[in-house]
């Protein structure tokens, strides 16, 4: 099963005493002299919505951690997977989109990515090649990096189906406005991660290890869970359906089998609710079937999920919705 670690404090989801840290596991130090020094640190993953910052991380881990659709901003809250290898430990951070920011949530999801950004060590920038950038998007991202002084990597993504000449204007832009040599990788077909993972694990700093060596993730399981559903809400809905769903967790009855899990779906309108609801219910039983299955592969066990719709209006535009959902809360203007 998944080992996951405490979320960190930041973190939107609520602590769950069942599964918050599985098992125990005190550190060991490499004495001083003896072996090769330890590496650890903080990667933030940034990047435009559908850069493929998720894909990346997955395939870095090697556990599926951050959901993936086709549909763009599918990330909403940060996502923490960890990475031990031998005498180097990554915490990696998939972030939210770099984006023009239209309401209260996108407020949020914009910096939870610039809190990221302050408090790595090593910053991958990716870059779809597929999807060259707007100067807008160019100048957006230049001053998000210049916030941090840290080691950036610029990864140019998706070159599996670009065209070189994409390629080769977003490598000139990299050296060019940001002074870095870009690097081409494909992360849905994993070609050219390792060869990064390499590059990363040298550059992060000395230091000991932050989390045991076999934990991958530092939330709590339940975070995946609604993540899952949400994810499978993208995948199964149109239009402006799965940007106004918010799933969230109430119940996590491990001690049952099958293990009892009960999640409400937050959404804006009872006409959204009536699509979620489908004709005599199909709609939801769909959707619960195939979170199900995504939950029982994740946490290796069977499972019974009671799937909950209920109505907050404008959730996205109000901060105290916002803040009862446990997402950022963006401060107002002229907060500190």
């Amino acid at each position: 099963m998944l080992r996951v670690g405490r979320e960190p404090a930041h973190a939107a989801v609520p602590s769950d005493p069942h599964l918050c840290h599985l098992s125990s596991m005190s550190e060991e130090s490499t004495p001083e002299g003896t072996g090769p020094q330890r590496r650890t640190g903080y990667i933030a993953l940034i990047g435009r919505p559908n850069a493929g910052k998720s894909t990346l991380m997955n395939q870095l881990i090697g556990q599926k951690l951050s959901i993936v659709t086709a549909k763009a901003q599918t990330t909403w809250q940060r996502v923490t997977g960890i990475r031990t290898a031998e005498n180097v430990q990554a915490v990696f951070l998939d972030t939210p989109g770099l984006l023009v920011a239209k309401d209260l949530l996108q407020r949020g999801m914009l910096e939870e990515a610039l809190e990221a950004i302050r408090e790595a060590d090593v910053i991958v920038l990716l870059v779809d090649a597929t999807d060259p950038l707007h100067e807008k998007e160019k100048t957006a991202i230049v001053e998000a990096l210049d916030t941090s002084s840290v080691r950036k990597f610029v990864v140019i993504n998706k070159i599996d189906a670009a065209a070189p000449d994409n390629i080769a204007a977003a490598a000139h832009w990299a050296e060019s406005e940001l002074g870095a040599e870009a690097r081409g990788i494909s992360a849905l077909r994993d070609r050219g991660v390792e060869e990064l993972w390499s590059e990363l694990a040298g550059a992060l700093p000395e230091g000991q290890f932050l989390y045991p060596e076999d934990d991958v993730a530092s939330a709590p399981v339940r975070f995946f869970v609604a993540e899952f559903i949400r994810e499978t809400v993208f995948e199964q809905f149109r239009e402006e359906i799965p940007y106004s769903i918010f799933a969230v967790v109430e119940e996590f009855r491990e001690d049952q089998d099958p293990v009892y899990i009960q999640a409400n779906l937050f959404t804006e309108r009872n006409s959204q609710k009536r699509i979620l609801v489908g004709d005599k219910g199909k709609a939801i039983r769909e959707l619960g079937r195939a979170s199900r299955k995504k939950i029982q592969e994740f946490i290796e066990r069977p499972v019974y999920l009671d799937l909950w719709i209920k109505v907050l209006p404008n959730w996205r535009r109000k901060r105290q919705h916002l803040g009862q959902l446990g997402l950022r809360v963006p401060l107002e203007d002229g907060d500190a």
